[in-house]
């Protein structure tokens, strides 16, 4: 029988490209995202190439959401032993710019989303002895400007995750994190339109900067999380991997 693992965020971009390598490396998969008919083409991709899948449609935010989406992917799939927190969104503006809403939108999803999906995840992963967590932060939790919100919210991430490898590493659970650099995705793409530049040019200038030369594709991601929840990775807990093309941003 398949392990189970929960991808957040998963109808797009590096949740999406999670969630189809998993299904790959033999996970049944829930993908999970706002809507759940926005999950369902990464479904179907993965139904085709004969895996496992379930789309589920929930706001990490909301505290009951959470124990539904929770509930229904133990009953439909099997207990998760697995968890990508990747659901995220930005809000982008100077300080002096940045509303509260701007604020509380980007915690709210990142942090108390991560922390809420977590919580409701890690009896399944206690009871089974075994489990693995693995939170997205960003090369912006060293400092990015008009990202204050976003910042925080992602070396927040690296606390967090670092607090849970202590606490629940006794009971055969591990939890790291993996802080992207420039990836190719929708919401680079959309930044590149807040400021007026063409994608293409957008990601070159970001390559001049990056010592490997290039930007990262949502499967650089997803390979790393693939190694944070392998078998062979007990032994790695607590640990942050900065997937960025170099040592920073």
């Amino acid at each position: 029988m398949s392990r189970v693992a929960i991808v957040t965020g998963a109808a797009r971009g590096i949740g999406a490209a999670t969630a189809r390598r998993l299904a790959t490396d033999g996970f049944a998969v829930a993908v999970v995202d706002l809507a759940e008919d926005a999950g369902q083409p990464v479904v179907d991709e993965i139904r085709a190439a004969g895996g496992e899948a379930l789309a589920v449609g929930a706001d990490v935010s909301d505290e009951a959401a959470v124990a539904t989406a929770v509930d229904r992917v133990a009953a439909e799939l099997g207990a998760p032993v697995v968890l990508v927190n990747n659901a995220g969104v930005i809000r982008d503006n100077l300080l002096f710019k940045m509303t509260a809403d701007d604020w509380d939108t980007v915690l709210r999803v990142h942090l108390r989303g991560t922390f809420l999906m977590s919580r409701a995840v890690q009896k399944h992963m206690v009871e089974a002895g075994w489990g693995r967590i693995v939170n997205l932060s960003s090369t912006s939790a060293l400092g990015n400007r008009g990202q204050v919100n976003y910042s925080a919210a992602k070396a927040g991430m690296q606390g967090f995750t670092k607090t849970l490898a202590i606490e629940l590493g006794r009971f055969g659970v591990t939890a790291n994190a993996i802080a992207p650099g420039f990836i190719e995705t929708d919401m680079t793409a959309a930044t590149a339109a807040r400021v007026g530049v063409p994608f293409d040019e957008f990601t070159a200038a970001a390559a001049k900067e990056i010592p490997v030369g290039r930007t990262g594709k949502p499967e650089d991601i997803a390979n790393a999380v693939a190694f944070f929840v392998s078998e062979a990775s007990g032994f790695v807990s607590g640990q942050v991997l900065y997937v960025a093309g170099g040592p920073k941003a």
